[in-house]
């Protein structure tokens, strides 16, 4: 009996010598969490997220890479700086300080557009936005590896000598188009004057993509039974001289969205207004200097949509080489109200007099 409870009494000691041990282990434990900032266990078991074994070099980061874009602008003229303003706009808004713009002018001088995309070739930017035809054709001799992005020209087929044109250029080069509907522009221009017998066509024989608007409304005109001439000039030092035999010449004048003439508005207008000559502009910058009448688009929306092509290349891998050309989605009816009033052309409601 007396070595019975001896036994017991052993074992209690054991199992109290264990547990005190116990406690202390717990003690010194939370006390080194303590001294080393580390918390200590919840008395709760917490849930914990799935392992992530992806390597350290490997996991993602938050984008911080900054980008250098060359722009390259034919000349400054109201549309031609609609455009840029649009395109540096989309590409701000979405990258903020992490892009920056080497804009300059070739003060409309092809030879100039050559000169400054080749510069940027050499400095490797990411990108070139060109600015209208010879901008476009200048970046793409520059280049066959740089993403270039055209705005503000009509016919990517005829600046750049594509047969069999399908939509996308290929390659390095994508863009947008400012190409209003034609056939739309002469329905205009035969309800603002159906009694009309002559159009003459105003444009720069230096411009290949004057030539192919001039081209392609020409059977539109016909269709309503006008007698169609082309006048072309060279330069602006003979846009008032060759204006003048237009305006002689032509009941009225229709100009497509032509470079030089949108930079020579102030010449045309002066021989125009003086000749009581009606002028229907391609696009809203020409119209507000020189016209009474256009169906245009948005200079500013192409730009910006341009913009939104280049973060799409630059940032999300999008391959340029299968972009098509994209093409505005709206046509304005807009209208020159001082012209009008001192033409004494009555415009229908549905036009927007530009402000």
């Amino acid at each position: 009996m007396t070595k019975k409870i001896l036994a017991l009494l052993l074992a209690a000691v054991m199992v109290f010598a264990f547990a005190a041990c116990a406690g202390n282990t717990n003690t010194d434990t939370n006390s080194q969490n303590s001294q080393s900032g580390t918390a200590a266990p919840s008395a709760t078991p917490t849930p914990m997220a799935p392992a992530d074994n992806t390597p350290a070099d490997q996991q993602p980061a938050e984008n911080t890479q900054t980008y250098t874009i060359g722009i390259c602008q034919l000349v400054q003229h109201p549309a031609l700086d609609a455009a840029t303003q649009g395109f540096k706009d989309a590409l701000t808004e979405k990258l903020g300080d992490r892009v920056s713009f080497d804009e300059q002018n070739a003060s409309g001088d092809g030879a100039n557009c050559a000169i400054i995309c080749n510069g940027f070739a050499a400095s490797k930017v990411d990108l070139i936005m060109a600015n209208a035809t010879a901008a476009l054709q200048a970046a793409a001799t520059a280049t066959a590896t740089i993403p270039v992005l055209g705005t503000s020209v009509t016919d990517y087929a005829t600046a750049l000598e594509i047969d069999n044109w399908t939509g996308t250029v290929g390659g390095n080069i994508s863009g947008t188009s400012d190409l209003a509907p034609l056939d739309q522009q002469a329905v205009m221009l035969n309800e603002l004057f159906p009694e009309a017998k002559t159009v003459g066509i105003l444009f720069c024989s230096g411009e290949p993509n004057s030539l192919y608007q001039a081209n392609t409304i020409t059977p539109y005109l016909e269709s309503y039974g006008y007698t169609v001439r082309t006048y072309t000039f060279a330069d602006s030092n003979d846009v008032s001289t060759v204006t003048a035999m237009a305006c002689d010449e032509s009941d009225v004048i229709y100009i497509p969205t032509d470079n030089t003439a949108a930079s020579c508005t102030e010449a045309i207008n002066n021989v125009a207004l003086n000749a009581k000559t009606p002028i229907i502009a391609g696009e809203e910058g020409i119209c507000s200097g020189c016209g009474v009448a256009t169906l245009s688009i948005s200079y500013y929306d192409i730009g910006y949509t341009t913009g939104e092509m280049a973060y799409e290349i630059l940032v999300n891998g999008a391959d340029i080489s299968t972009m098509p050309v994209s093409f505005a989605p709206n046509v304005t009816k807009k209208y020159n109200e001082a012209n009008c009033a001192a033409l004494g052309v009555t415009i229908p409601e549905d036009y927007v007099a530009i402000g």
